[in-house]
């Protein structure tokens, strides 16, 4: 549930980007109170920031990633996963970290009930 897809990982993206470059987050960028932005796909989100950012001058240089579920079991997804994160921001798959930790029964993660993700994203200033 969610007010865009809601895709937990390419948000977490999103705002690791935008955060990055000091360009605000997920919410500055496409507010849930515009209608324009129900149901809107998270990679085109993503493909935005990344745009942001590199109009202020940056490039991603690498992402790192950690989803937090119970379900579904990222490990048979991973490369995938990491393959779509490169495309959408325009590295290298092997520069794109996935990793996938449980809450071992713990709240609201633990009873399945959310999924969380954290990201670290690099930039290198395109100055260099």
């Amino acid at each position: 549930m969610g007010h865009s897809d809601a895709d937990v990982l390419l948000h977490a993206v999103t705002d690791a980007v935008l955060g990055a470059a000091a360009a605000g987050d997920i919410g500055q960028m496409f507010p849930d109170t515009d209608p324009a932005h129900r149901g809107r796909d998270s990679a085109e989100m993503l493909a935005a920031a990344v745009a942001a950012a590199a109009a202020a001058g940056w490039s991603v240089v690498n992402v790192d990633c950690v989803v937090l579920a119970e379900r579904p079991k990222i490990a048979p997804h991973r490369d995938a996963i990491r393959r779509r994160v490169g495309e959408i921001v325009g590295v290298p798959s092997d520069r794109v970290g996935v990793k996938a930790k449980t809450a071992e029964g713990l709240g609201p993660v633990g009873t399945g009930q959310a999924i969380a993700a954290q990201c670290v994203v690099l930039l290198r200033s395109n100055d260099l």
